[in-house]
C-alpha cells in the first residue's frame, strides 16, 4: 500500500515502515503526527485518487528527528568580467518514519 501527501508544497510518496524528510514541522521528536492533506491512495485493491483529496484518509507517522541536509554550494560567475560569487545552503529537515496509511471511504 502507498499514498501520496502533501506536505509543504511538495508531494512525497510514502509507503508504511518508510521513512521519508519533509519540511520542517513544529513538534518534538518521539510524537505521532497525522498528515490529512492524502492525495491518492494505491494498493492491492486499487487506486483512490482525490479531487483534490481523498476524503477520510490519512496517514500517521511518529517524528524521528530534526537535522540540516548536506551544504548544497551555489557558484555564479561572469566570463570576462572577474565577478565570482560563492554562497552554501543547508535546507532543515524532518525526518519521520510512515506508520500506518487509513484509506478514506
Amino acid at each position: 500500500m502507498y499514498a501520496v501527501i502533501g506536505i509543504g508544497g511538495k508531494q512525497v510518496r510514502v509507503s508504511p515502515g518508510e521513512v521519508v524528510r519533509v519540511e520542517t514541522l513544529p513538534v518534538d521528536p518521539g510524537t505521532a503526527v497525522a498528515f490529512d492533506n492524502v492525495l491518492l491512495v494505491g494498493g492491492e485493491t486499487g487506486t483512490l485518487v482525490g479531487t483534490p483529496t481523498v476524503a477520510g484518509a490519512k496517514v500517521l507517522a511518529t517524528v524521528l528527528e530534526h537535522g540540516r541536509a548536506k551544504k548544497v554550494l551555489i557558484f555564479k560567475k561572469k566570463r570576462r568580467k572577474q565577478y565570482r560569487r560563492t554562497n552554501g545552503h543547508r535546507q532543515n529537515f524532518t525526518a519521520v518514519k510512515i506508520d500506518n496509511i487509513e484509506a478514506g471511504a
